[in-house]
């Protein structure tokens, strides 16, 4: 650890980011307690079907302590939270998909709901992910309008309207014979990664996973 990640960590203890718990190993990505109550997803469970993916996988349930800690991170804006999320997906990744990937993207907010929040989640967790697992992160696609945020849509039909058409891919984009990972926070009806893969399977991936820290439903 570098001389000023271990003065932060004197002057603001890391804390867990489920309980708050100051942890007693700052590189931990949990304290000892939320290890034994985080909703974590096995086998199967883990696993979600994603339109032209092929497949999904998550580490946790969107259930409490979870939503919580991703409030925090999102809308109180705590970026400090994308290292022991990432963390938990790259161990994920590396577990669920053995064989790597050629490059790692994300499904990016609006411009809009980016000055808003002052970051895109999904891509501080994609380049910590990329980070950990040494796979190349890239830019590689855009929200050309400022939707709904779907957490506030209760039905798929509308989740899935409200996706549509809403992402492009960046000019020169090339994704011709890639293993893609694609990076979001929260998977709920999985429209927006599906929209987000339909693209990347325009350009040419060969195939595309997507990972996210939380399944919202079908856990």
């Amino acid at each position: 650890m570098r001389a000023g990640e271990r003065l932060l960590d004197l002057m603001f203890p890391p804390k867990c980011p489920f309980c708050q718990t100051i942890l007693d190993i700052p590189q931990a990505s949990f304290c000892p307690a939320c290890r034994d109550k985080l909703p974590w997803l096995s086998g199967r469970a883990g696993e979600r079907r994603v339109d032209f993916a092929s497949g999904c996988f998550s580490p946790l349930a969107y259930r409490e302590p979870v939503p919580g800690a991703v409030h925090r991170f999102k809308f109180s804006r705590v970026r400090a939270l994308a290292r022991p999320f990432g963390a938990l997906m790259a161990q994920c990744l590396e577990e669920r998909l053995s064989t790597g990937a050629d490059l790692i993207c994300w499904a990016p907010l609006s411009k809009q709901r980016r000055r808003e929040r002052g970051f895109d989640q999904a891509e501080l967790l994609a380049r910590e992910v990329g980070r950990l697992a040494s796979i190349p992160v890239e830019p590689v696609l855009s929200k050309q309008r400022n939707t709904v945020p779907q957490s506030e849509l209760e039905e798929e039909g509308a989740r899935r309207a409200n996706a549509r058409g809403a992402y492009a891919l960046l000019p020169g984009t090339d994704m011709v014979g890639k293993r893609v990972v694609l990076v979001d926070d929260v998977v709920t009806s999985g429209s927006t990664l599906g929209e987000c893969a339909a693209l990347l399977c325009q350009a040419g991936a060969r195939e595309i996973w997507c990972l996210t820290l939380a399944q919202a439903r079908g856990d």
